[in-house]
């Protein structure tokens, strides 16, 4: 029988590497998003409304007798600092990159305890453990989850499930592309070179490509790592070792 994983966030970016990722290792992937992706299954899903991401988790079920993977991928990005941040604008972004963890998570949670089995890997950032500037509220969000793997893992390790967080640095996504966008266009700065100096900040030399952070959330999902639960994991390139 083969595995079934469910991808918040599964169309673009990270979250389509990771589901192509998970049928390149003969799983069912289910892509929950507002979006249609190019890969796996979609289910339309708002991860903000509780009983969308239900209903959703229940549309899974109905065709699958479990879910063995859960993938927390969806998330925005928002730069501001303290004083610029409405909390109109803290709410949005929390409603998404934690919120919708927590409710994908909740959601999954019953048949994983029922079958005794499941892994859950949340998809972080650097800024799991560490600051950057003019990010206050994505900060604080990926703080957030670096918290709820560890504290999910802890909680439901007597189930045999697990919990893990991916910290994944500068990644060449839809997502970063926008927020290059967005500087450039409030700035006046050439995008090419703003590009440069991104890859310039890693040790390595360059930013990292979506299928490099998804080949560590698809072997984190697997038996492969069977006794890795409640970690941090760092796909940066080294940013944060320095």
């Amino acid at each position: 029988m083969n595995k079934v994983a469910v991808v918040t966030g599964g169309s673009a970016g990270i979250g389509l590497a990771v589901v192509e990722g998970f049928i390149e290792e003969g799983y069912t992937a289910y892509s929950l998003d507002l979006q249609q992706g190019a890969s796996g299954n979609w289910v339309a899903c708002d991860v903000t409304d509780p009983d969308a991401v239900n209903r959703a988790v229940e549309t899974v079920l109905a065709k699958e007798a479990t879910i063995d993977a859960l993938v927390c991928n969806a998330g925005i990005h928002f730069s501001s600092n303290i004083e610029a941040t409405s909390e109109a604008d803290l709410d949005r972004v929390f409603s998404i990159n934690v919120k919708g963890a927590y409710h994908a998570i909740r959601a999954c949670l019953p048949i994983m305890k029922a079958t005794n089995k499941g892994s859950i890997v949340l998809l972080g950032s650097d800024q799991c453990t560490i600051a950057k500037t003019n990010s206050f509220a994505y900060n604080l969000s990926k703080h957030a989850i670096a918290s709820m793997a560890k504290t999910t893992a802890l909680d439901y390790a007597k189930y045999n499930i697990r919990a893990n967080a991916v910290c994944a640095g500068t990644t060449e996504t839809p997502l970063y592309h926008k927020a290059i966008d967005s500087y450039c266009a409030r700035s006046g700065a050439d995008k090419n070179e703003i590009h440069k100096e991104e890859g310039n900040l890693q040790p390595l030399g360059r930013i990292a490509q979506p299928e490099e952070i998804a080949n560590l959330v698809v072997f984190l999902a697997s038996d492969k790592a069977s006794f890795i639960t409640g970690s941090l994991h760092a796909v940066d390139g080294g940013y944060t070792a320095q």
